[in-house]
Parts: C-alpha cells; sequence; structure tokens
C-alpha cells in the first residue's frame, strides 16, 4: 500500500482514485492479509518477552491484544483507511479492543468482494469481535465496581475532611449518583481516614448503594519549601533570575528570588539547559548555570503582571532523570491503614515497572482475602513513555486501572500536547482492557462556585470515553455530582468510548418538526392578533 507522510492530513493528501472497485477490493485484502501476518509475528514476540511477568492468566489475552496493537500502531494507516472508506468499510479506527477480530472482518468481507481462489472467508463470530469489549467491563467492574444501570461512566469524589464527621452529608453524596470516593492521603490522619470510611460504609448500607474507596497514596511532593525575595520587587518576571538551592543565602550578593525544595537531592541531577517549571507552570524557567550554593534558574514565561513565589508550590522537573523513589516512609507507614480500608490502592509518581515492584513488596507484608486493585496515576513524560510495560506488569499481578492526571502531564509535556496525549492513554489502555479514571479539574469552577462554564461542561461529556471521572471537592458538590450524572447519562446514548452511537436525533425529529411548525403559526398568529389589538386607530374619515 502507498504511504502518507506522518505530517500529511485527509485535508492535505490525495483523495484515493478508485476506478474499479473489485480490483482495488483485491489489492487492499492482499495488503490486509499481509499486514495481518507482520501483526501477528510481532504480537506473539512481544508477549513472549512480557509472559515471564503476567501471573493472572485471566490477563493473558488482554495482554496478547494490547501486544498486536502497538504492532499495528507503529505503522502509518493512514491511506488504508482512506482506501478502505471509500469502498463503505470499517476503517479500523476502533479496533482498540479487538485488534485480530477487526483485520479478519475487513478481509473477509473484502474477500467477498473480491474472493480468493479458495472461495470467500468466514467471518468471525459476532462473540469473538465483541469478546475485548466485554473483558474490558469485567475488569472496570473488578477494579471500580459495578456500573449504573443508566449510564457507563461511574463517578469519583474526592472526600473532604468534613467526610469524617457527617454522615448525613455522605448520605447525600452517595445517594446523588456517586460510585466511588478518593482518600488524598495526603492530608489529614489516619483516625480521620477511619471515620470517612466508617461514613462510607454506613451510607452504602442506608442507600443500597455500593460506592468502592480509593486511598491515594501521597508519594514525593516536590514542592518549594522556603522563599526569600528581594527588597525591592513581589514579582518574578520572564528574564527574572531564581536561585534553587539546599539552603537559604541571605547574605549572598545576587539580587535573585531564592527557593529551596522540598527534595534537595533533585538539584544534583539537574544540568544547564533543563526546565524547571514552578506552580503548574504558571512560572517556566531554565536552568543557566550550576553553583555550590545552588542552581540558577532564568525565567522565560509567566503572565505579563509576573508571579509572586510562594512555599508550597508545585515544582515539575520535565528534562530531568529524577530517579526518585515513588514510594515515601510516609507511604510506607500509610499502607498497613490503606490495605486494611480500602477497596483501591492510588499510586502516584508511577515512572517504571520497578516503582511497582517495590509496592508489591510492601503490600505483601499486609495480605487480604481478595487482592486489593491498583490504580496508576499517569502524571509523568517518563510513565507515558513507559505506560505498556507498566500496565503489563500491575494488570499480570493484580487487578488495575490507570488514572490521568491530566494537570500534571500537561505541565511536563506541554498544554499543546495534552489533549492528543489523554486520547492516546485511552486508546492503549482500552487495547489491553483496562480501565481508565478522567480525573484532574473536571467542573472545578461549578464545584466552587456553583455555576459551570460552556468549557467545563464540553469537557466533562468528553469523560465519556473513560470508565470513570473523578471530581474534586468543593462546597457545590452535590449539585455537581447530579448534574454529572444527567449529562453522562445523556452521553451514553451517543458516545461509547470512540464510537459514535447513531440514537436517532430527537431534535430534528418528524414529530419534533412538526411540533415546531404548529408552535411557528400559534406564534405566528398571537403576533398578528397583539399587532391588531396594539396597532394606532386611524380617524375616521371627514373626522377632525
Amino acid at each position: 500500500m502507498p504511504t502518507v507522510a506522518p505530517s500529511q492530513s485527509f485535508h492535505t493528501r490525495k483523495i484515493p482514485a478508485i476506478s474499479h472497485p473489485v480490483e482495488n477490493a483485491r489489492t487492499l485484502r492482499i495488503a490486509l492479509e499481509k499486514l495481518r501476518r507482520e501483526i501477528a509475528r510481532e504480537g506473539r514476540e512481544t508477549l513472549a518477552v512480557w509472559k515471564s511477568q503476567i501471573h493472572r492468566r485471566s490477563f493473558l489475552p488482554s495482554a496478547l491484544n494490547l501486544a498486536r496493537y502497538l504492532a499495528l500502531r507503529r505503522r502509518d494507516l493512514r491511506e488504508l483507511q482512506a482506501q478502505l472508506t471509500a469502498l463503505g468499510l470499517s476503517s479500523l479506527g476502533r479496533c482498540e479492543a479487538r485488534v485480530m477480530a477487526n483485520l479478519d472482518a475487513v478481509i473477509a468481507t473484502l474477500s467477498h468482494l473480491a474472493p480468493p481462489p479458495g472461495g470467500p472467508l468466514a467471518h468471525p463470530a459476532t462473540s469473538e469481535v465483541f469478546s475485548g469489549d466485554v473483558r474490558l467491563l469485567r475488569h472496570a467492574n473488578v477494579v471500580l465496581g459495578a456500573k449504573a444501570s443508566h449510564r457507563g461512566v461511574r463517578i469519583m469524589v474526592t472526600l473532604p475532611i468534613s467526610a469524617a464527621e457527617e454522615p448525613e452529608w455522605m448520605e447525600k453524596l452517595i445517594s446523588s449518583g456517586v460510585d466511588s470516593v478518593r482518600i488524598n492521603c495526603a492530608h489529614d490522619t489516619p483516625e480521620d481516614w477511619e471515620r470517612m470510611v466508617a461514613n462510607v460504609r454506613r451510607a452504602e448500607a442506608r442507600t443500597g448503594r455500593g460506592c468502592r474507596i480509593l486511598m491515594d497514596l501521597a508519594g514525593p511532593k516536590l514542592r518549594t519549601a522556603e522563599v526569600l525575595k528581594p527588597e525591592d520587587t513581589e514579582r518574578l518576571h520572564e528574564g527574572d533570575a531564581l536561585l534553587l538551592t539546599r539552603q537559604l543565602q541571605p547574605g549572598l550578593s545576587l539580587s535573585a528570588f531564592q527557593a529551596t525544595c522540598t527534595c534537595p537531592e533533585l538539584l544534583d541531577r539537574l544540568e544547564t539547559g533543563h526546565r524547571v517549571l514552578v506552580d503548574d507552570g504558571r512560572l517556566q524557567s531554565r536552568v543557566e548555570a550550576i553553583f555550590p550554593e545552588g542552581v540558577l534558574l532564568r525565567v522565560f514565561r509567566t503572565r505579563p503582571k509576573g508571579e509572586k513565589l510562594r512555599t508550597e508550590k508545585s515544582l515539575n522537573f520535565p528534562d530531568t532523570a529524577m530517579n526518585l523513589s515513588a514510594l515515601t516512609d510516609k507511604d510506607l507507614a500509610d499502607i498497613p491503614v490503606i490495605a486494611r480500608l480500602a477497596d483501591i490502592v492510588g499510586y502516584s509518581f508511577v515512572q517504571d515497572p520497578a516503582d511497582l515492584d517495590a509496592l508489591a513488596d510492601a503490600l505483601a507484608a499486609h495480605p487480604r482475602r481478595r487482592p486489593l486493585a491498583l490504580v496508576a496515576k499517569i502524571e509523568t513524560a517518563r510513565a507515558v513513555r513507559n505506560l505498556p510495560e507498566l500496565i503489563v506488569r500491575a494488570a499480570g499481578e493484580r487487578p488495575f486501572g490507570v488514572m490521568i492526571a491530566r494537570g500534571d502531564i500537561a505541565v511536563e509535556i506541554g498544554f499543546g500536547r495534552l489533549a492528543e496525549m489523554q486520547e492516546e492513554i485511552l486508546w492503549l489502555c482500552e487495547a489491553a482492557h483496562i480501565p481508565v479514571i478522567w480525573a484532574t479539574q473536571v467542573l472545578e469552577n461549578f464545584a466552587k462556585n456553583g455555576i459551570p462554564s460552556r468549557a467545563e461542561m464540553t469537557d466533562a461529556a468528553m469523560s465519556e470515553r473513560a470508565e470513570c471521572v473523578m471530581l474534586n471537592k468543593g462546597p457545590f458538590i452535590i449539585e455537581v455530582v447530579a448534574a454529572l450524572d444527567h449529562l453522562l447519562t445523556r452521553m451514553a446514548g451517543h458516545q461509547l468510548k470512540k464510537t459514535p452511537q447513531l440514537r436517532a436525533l430527537g431534535t430534528w425529529s418528524a414529530k419534533s418538526q412538526v411540533m415546531t411548525l404548529k408552535n411557528a403559526r400559534i406564534d405566528s398568529a398571537c403576533a398578528a392578533k397583539w399587532n391588531r389589538r396594539n396597532q394606532p386607530k386611524r380617524p375616521k374619515v371627514g373626522s377632525v
């Protein structure tokens, strides 16, 4: 098949010319059969490398499908898609959960259009075509609990500290449509978590609704610690200097802002040219020089009015191999409590398979009757690159899901690539039949202020592509859950993962059109009547 340059899009390439559909079907069938053989071989080779890490036999078919999907997506298929679309056939654009069955179905259809010497090929069974979707649903139910009957996406809410003290509020929250809750172990105390869990279990019993509990390990906190400002300014602007140091240097003659880092060992790994992003990327800087006192950063982007430098603001190092352990001493102290209370453990700062091994070893000391499910938070560029290996290592060991931590990913890879990257993570997880939690700033303005923006409602609707959407806490969170429940219920009729659902468009139905015309006639008649009543009366002829 002819190939298309990676930079070429539908709008710049030539529309395929098909002068003879049968001959084109024969050419396509031969090309697809060759592609199928290559995908099958590469998939087997990749699975052979992974197989020693997979201890749950139930995950093997999913791992094989993931291996095949990776093999398929290493190729540029755009020209092939265009040729298939011109014949009215599958574009292979929705094959994530069922790579080989999708290829087989298209090849079989082409064989009926242009039969090979042995005659047309048989189509795969319907059960085979949708077996991947069934596995994804089963895995999601194990990790996140059964989905609601009226929508496919579950709703998760981060609990505030008040959830430990107000059992009635917890009942209202679960009654409003919540399917699971998150406890952030970076905040509050084990005693607070105990009370939160007790209130969740009480609310489950009183409402009759199940609710899974995810407890999030805090992980290493990369933040500013102490801050020292020059006397003559309050804000950092483009071109200003910032000294990142192990200890503040009050007597240093350098007229620059100074800050210490909660992980000072990171300073030894920074190199000239590396980016350092502060406060979720609001302040962006680059390493200009390295001194015994610390690392000199030069600011290259802020808002026009500049940025104040404060303590406890996030630090991101997208160009630096940090090699930090994802498990801190605090996490290790929290694991016994989490193993006893939670249904799911959330793992922050996961970057490579060794991080998963460290958590597995820590959990092994606290065995449970039912394995604790694991959700890995994908929040760094390195985690994105290692995602296939992370999936195989984790799902090969226990029930597993992925959380797309969109805030940190956006800072790490750039906001311009966020939409693209969250889609690719969703595709990869669907190929592995792994449930995904869509997180970070979902309906955040609504939760804080009681009024949603148009953009965040559209963003929330896009979460239909995941198995769960996570909301943060806020004073209006119960209203937000009710609104999101309604939104996702409506979207379930229109979208399933990447696949549009062709539900009848009621807005433009025949009945709707008749009612529109009827209403228009009524409106017209009412307007005419109003005009007759209110138009100025003309004087009688001859009157003065």
